[in-house]
């Protein structure tokens, strides 16, 4: 089983006729994605590597059905990428784009919400945004869409989400070793204003027959890890293994992602993993015991390891 990408799941690429979009279209066809083709205003009509392009979104849906888009747009015209791909109703949109500015960022949001609303009334599903600045998605042996190497991916029953990319990596290479593999993984990236967040990948997870237990890596800044480990502890039936990035880092410096700052005595390290002990959450001491936490938690539960 999986969360929001599968084998099926048609997916187009937002600036296909750059050099960082081909190569990681290239990445996710070669990994056994359906990428159909890709964007660039301009050169539709074109073909590059295999690709089909198109000068629109809307015109890559009436093509090819296309439901998924992967967004390599440099940060000026990735906010517009975005609105184009949700005007498209393009139902999950993964943007890598790091550098958007926050004000760009708010307008999606605004748009994004005021679509799905609509969307919700009419009876239609809702559209997903992850990032920006983010690595992206992988259901292994079905497909990916983003830059994560493939290879390090295995099948299997955990659901991974991640604020960090690099940290989400070492959980995917840390479950696999173990035997445990992944069902999905999501980066859902670090920026303080962005698409998904914990709580709705964790409520993917919960409600996925395929995912018997989760890992959940938060980072300092923000409150979205204390929101979630309040949901987690009223609405969460799977054991939950949580890790915060940023422990040593000082107040009022950035370190790291643009999210990942402590201001006002609030989005520390401390406060984020009591509030997930409180909800039953197991904390890994480290981020290189972030697997063998998971283990042993899942051994004490009598569940698979």
């Amino acid at each position: 089983m999986s969360v929001l990408l599968n084998k099926d799941s048609r997916i187009i690429v937002q600036g296909i006729t750059g050099k960082t979009g081909l190569f990681h279209a290239m990445g996710c066809r070669d990994y056994g994605s359906k990428v159909v083709g890709g964007v660039t205003p301009g050169r539709g009509g074109q073909t590059v590597e295999g690709f089909p392009v198109w000068d629109s979104v809307t015109d890559a849906v009436k093509k090819e059905n296309a439901n998924v888009s992967m967004i390599f747009v440099p940060p000026f015209g990735a906010a517009d990428s975005i609105l184009e791909s949700i005007d498209a109703g393009v139902e999950l949109i993964v943007c890598i784009t790091e550098g958007i500015p926050v004000l760009d960022m708010l307008k999606v949001k605004e748009f994004l919400n005021k679509t799905n609303h609509r969307r919700k009334t009419a009876g239609q599903n809702m559209i997903r945004l992850i990032g920006p600045n983010c690595p992206g998605i992988i259901t292994p042996g079905q497909a990916k869409v983003g830059i994560m190497p493939g290879y390090i991916h295995k099948v299997g029953s955990v659901g991974i989400v991640s604020r960090s990319g690099t940290l989400t990596y070492e959980a995917v290479h840390q479950t696999s070793e173990l035997g445990m593999g992944q069902s999905t993984c999501i980066g859902i990236g670090g920026d303080p204003v962005k698409g998904m967040e914990f709580i709705d990948c964790l409520e993917l997870f919960n409600n996925d027959a395929g995912t018997e237990s989760i890992v959940m890596i938060g980072e300092i800044g923000g409150t979205a890890e204390e929101d979630a480990a309040a949901w987690v502890k009223k609405n969460c039936k799977k054991p939950v293994v949580g890790f915060i990035a940023g422990r040593t880092a000082p107040p009022g410096r950035r370190m790291g992602h643009a999210g990942a700052i402590i201001s006002g005595g609030s989005g520390t390290a401390d406060s984020k993993m009591a509030a997930m002990t409180a909800a039953g959450i197991r904390v890994a001491p480290s981020p290189a015991e972030m697997g063998s936490t998971l283990k042993a938690l899942l051994a004490e539960r009598g569940g698979r390891a």
